[in-house]
Parts: structure tokens; sequence; C-alpha cells
């Protein structure tokens, strides 16, 4: 199904100080059919220290060389505003001026067909109030289901909303104002039964941003659009806050090349499928992560000294 765009998203992207793999986030992006018809609008954190900040300017030196878009607006933080206040500060700003926005951040490879896929997206459900986050990355696999699926689930590897729907998040201070009026089976839920353990991440100061957008869309009762097969791949976990030491202990089941085919959108039923639901609770077990047997006996005694503490 062919969807006429009538407004191009702009695309907010988030560095700090990693150059390689903002070099190859941005050489992906500009493989993008729409990149020369798209505002580009980088925000670029600044450093916690003096080591921190050489790297900074040198990546600054090289945002300053990019093409291949519409416009490229850089935004120099003067300070670390750190990665959650750098998004939400930076989305803002963006909103302020557009109805809608595509996001990535500095480790994330799109595929060619990533800004087309997103566009004609939003354009098909820019009206439809309860579709909330269009997702670029999925944990699953099943191309046998069609091209998107609808879940409550947010995957925040490249992603887009608009305006409206964005005036939902909001910046819980704690963990008890976050999870005010939510039900036990809506926790169970959002964390599928145990299966993805997000809700830690309430406890960490700052709280991420990511956990305040996926509580959102659940208490207004938003869906996620993804596709079948995963857009974008992420090759930053071995580098940021997400360090993982994935290739002594196991890999990720999610690492695996991105689709580069069109999407094709059509109708598909606005509610969570129970199937596709099941097939997530097994995908983001352990977030993804399938363990060796290094891996299994590291883990096991991680949680025992963990439940000790």
């Amino acid at each position: 199904m062919s969807i006429e765009i009538h407004t191009l998203a702009p695309v907010a992207m988030f560095v700090y100080n990693r150059l390689s793999l903002t070099k190859k986030t941005i050489a992906h992006l500009q493989k993008n059919e729409l990149a020369n018809q798209t505002p580009l609008y980088i925000f670029s954190d600044g450093g916690k220290d003096e080591k921190s900040w050489k790297k900074v300017h040198e990546l600054r030196k090289y945002l300053h060389s990019i093409t291949g878009f519409k416009e490229v607006h850089i935004i120099e933080r003067p300070e670390n505003f750190h990665l959650a206040k750098n998004i939400t500060e930076g989305i803002k700003s963006v909103l302020a001026e557009y109805d809608r926005i595509i996001v990535v951040e500095d480790d994330i490879c799109t595929s060619p067909v990533f800004l087309q896929y997103m566009n004609q997206a939003l354009e098909k459900y820019a009206e439809v109030k309860q579709v909330m986050h269009i997702a670029g990355f999925t944990n699953l696999d099943i191309p046998q289901r069609g091209d998107t699926y609808f879940t409550r689930h947010m995957a925040c590897w490249g992603w887009a909303t608009w305006k409206d729907r964005w005036q939902s998040f909001i910046l819980y201070p704690s963990r008890d104002e976050a999870l005010a009026g939510m039900s036990q089976d809506e926790l169970n839920r959002i964390e599928y039964d145990g299966a993805f353990r997000c809700l830690h991440t309430l406890d960490m100061q700052p709280i991420t941003w990511a956990i305040r957008w996926e509580i959102a869309i659940y208490k207004q009762k938003g869906l996620c659009l993804s596709p079948t097969h995963t857009l974008t791949r992420n090759i930053g976990l071995k580098y940021g806050v997400h360090f993982n030491n994935w290739r002594i202990f196991g890999w990720y089941e999610w690492d695996r090349p991105f689709r580069i085919q069109p999407i094709e959108l059509r109708d598909v039923p606005l509610e969570e499928d129970p199937t596709i639901e099941a097939m997530n609770a097994i995908a983001l077990k352990d977030h993804g992560m399938r363990y060796n047997l290094l891996g299994k006996i590291a883990r096991y005694f991680y949680l025992k000294v963990k439940k000790c503490l």
C-alpha cells in the first residue's frame, strides 16, 4: 500500500563522544532515499572532564562536515546534559517547530528504507491517537505475519512519534510517581511476567527517558507499530551505558542484518496480538541475551550475590 507523504519528519540525532559509531550512523542515514529531503538536527552533549571534552571537540569537528541532508542543524551543549536530558530537551525543541519527529542515537545503523517507513507510518497513523510510537527495531523475526504488527512494547533503537502523543511524556522524579495508578496486572504486563525486567531502571538517577516513555504509552493504553523484521541495528552496546561482554558470555539474539526491502503498510488490527506478545516474552527474556556455558555460570553467581545484597 503506497502512502503519499505530505510532510517529511525531521530526524533528531543524539551524540556524545563516540566518533567512529557516529560516522557509521550518519553513513547509513545518508543512504536513505529521503535523506536529501530531510532536516537533520544533531544534539551534541558536552564532556564530563578534560579527556571526554577532547573527544567531544573531535566529534564536533566532524559534525560540521556532514552533508547529504536537506538541512543540518548542530546544537552543541555547553556542559554535560547526560543522555536522558539531552534527548528529552532535544525532542522538546524540535517538536516546538514540527508536529512529528524521528529519533536516532549515535549507535543506530538504519536500513535504506528506514526513513520511508517512518514517514509513511507517521502519515498513515497521524490521526489515530491510539498509535503513539513507530519503532524501527523489533526483537522478533516473523515476516510470515506480514510487514508490521502492533504491541504495547516500545522499542527505542530508531523510532518516531507525534507532538500530541509526546505530550503524554512525563519526567517522573521517582518510582512511586511513575507507577501511580497502575495495577499489578499492568506492571506484570509491562515486564512480560518477569521475562523483561525493565522497571528496575526507575531506581536509577536520573531515571532513563525510555522507561518513562514506555510507562506513558501503557498509561494511555497506547500502541506501538513495529516491523516484523528489524530496520535498525544497534552497534554500540559494547561501548556505552549498556556495556556487556557479549562475545565472552554469549550473544544477542537480535544482532542480525536489517531488512532492506520496503515496508508495505497494510491495515493491521489496532490491538495487541496474544500470539505475538508470547513471542515477545521469549525474545525479550534477559534483554535478548543468549548465554553460553560461561555466561550461564557467571549469571548464576551474579544472581546469587545480588539476592544477598
